[in-house]
């Protein structure tokens, strides 16, 4: 049992005699505005970005909005439990790290910063086919620490049974994947910005070090990137995959396999039919299709279909602890947190990443007593009312 939270709370608190003008935030739009200040236009809009128009992204944030917390008094919440247990595994908070590519052009550590904070704050971290960095070097950085892996599903076999295969010997507990990037949508601000950073050779690093990708080329990446990137740009994305080739998957690997992207109730009975041992309800942060449901909109459909069969993860659009608060009680198990900790990242790298993860975690914490809840497996929707 904790009282997270408090503690956190006074620790900010302790800073207020604190000269220095450039302590790291706590205000998430801060957070964004500084990140803003030190990335240039191509990687910024590449974080913050989103599809056509951006309606999906704001759709997201729209449909946190419409659910409001109902607290209730004289609960005894002095003593919080925060853990939660998926696949066997007991984790300190219902936060993860999402799957988040090509943090080279956030930050110089990247990915490695990332899950170094992850692992000192015992938040899992999931790490992205698209990383810099490869997952054996993520792995290593992390030493004991909690982590999955995201799948991109490569068009060839060999190498998505290669990332598998990868993954399990490095220590990753679960796969992740990514179901609604068969193809990279329309995103203006990149198009504008004439900005693909796997181009310029970021977001690569696994499959420049895959042996079944490497053995597809005429020279190694060493001796030859360009042409090892026009093969990339060939293979990544797999538009031609239907349900039936989730058995692909489960041959070739013993790890429980989540699948990303579900919106849909209609595609949730399906994962059911076909095996997933878990589901995230995600719109990829409303990267891919303009237009979209919001993700928490989505939720307890979802939610409704799944029962308790398989557990039913959430991410797109959190921002803070009463957005956690919410997606638990309307039947998340957990949420995955992307752009705060990639803003973080780019304002102070590890520390910055840390810090965000710090306080969500507070936040989350003090909004479920304040809430008059004690512990995140036990919340529902009775805290909650949808305003029309």
């Amino acid at each position: 049992m904790s009282n997270y939270g408090n503690q956190i709370q006074f620790k900010v608190y302790q800073t207020m005699t604190d000269p220095n003008p450039d302590r790291l935030p706590v205000v998430y739009e801060e957070w964004e505005k500084r990140a803003r200040e030190v990335l240039e236009d191509g990687p910024y809009h590449y974080v913050a970005g989103g599809a056509g128009g951006e309606s999906t992204m704001n759709a997201n944030l729209e449909a946190f909005n419409r659910w409001k917390i109902v607290p209730r008094m004289l609960r005894n919440v002095e003593e919080r439990d925060l853990t939660i247990e998926l696949f066997g595994e007991t984790y300190q908070s219902p936060m993860m790290q999402a799957p988040v590519g090509v943090q080279s052009i956030i930050h110089s550590d990247g990915e490695i910063a990332s899950a170094k904070a992850s692992a000192e704050m015992g938040v899992p971290y999931i790490a992205s086919s698209a990383s810099t960095k490869p997952m054996e070097e993520i792995a290593k950085e992390m030493g004991d620490a909690p982590r999955w892996f995201q799948l991109y599903w490569n068009k060839d076999p060999e190498v998505t049974r290669s990332f598998l295969k990868r993954a399990e010997l490095s220590g990753y507990s679960a796969i992740v994947v990514t179901l609604d990037t068969p193809m990279m949508a329309w995103r203006e601000y990149d198009l504008k910005n004439v900005y693909l950073p796997f181009l310029i050779g970021e977001g690569v690093g696994n499959y420049l070090t895959d042996p079944a990708f490497c053995s597809k080329l005429p020279t190694s990446p060493k001796e030859d990137p360009t042409s090892a990137i026009m093969h990339w740009t060939k293979t990544f994305g797999n538009p031609g995959l239907t349900w039936e080739d989730i058995a692909f998957l489960k041959e070739h690997t013993t790890l429980p396999i989540l699948l990303k992207g579900i919106l849909h109730p209609e595609d949730a009975k399906l994962a059911l039919a076909h095996g997933a041992d878990g589901i995230i309800v995600s719109n990829h942060g409303g990267r891919q299709v303009d237009g979209a449901i919001g993700a928490l909109a989505a939720l307890p459909q979802i939610c409704g279909v799944v029962g308790d069969k398989i557990p039913v993860l959430m991410d797109s659009g959190i921002r803070r602890g009463s957005d956690i608060i919410k997606a638990l009680a309307l039947g998340a198990k957990a949420v995955l947190i992307g752009r705060p900790c990639m803003y973080g990242l780019a304002v102070a790298g590890d520390q910055g990443v840390a810090e965000v993860l710090q306080n969500l975690k507070a936040d989350m914490d003090l909004t479920m007593a304040l809430a008059g809840e004690k512990s995140v497996r036990e919340l529902n929707s009775s805290i909650l009312v949808e305003s029309k």
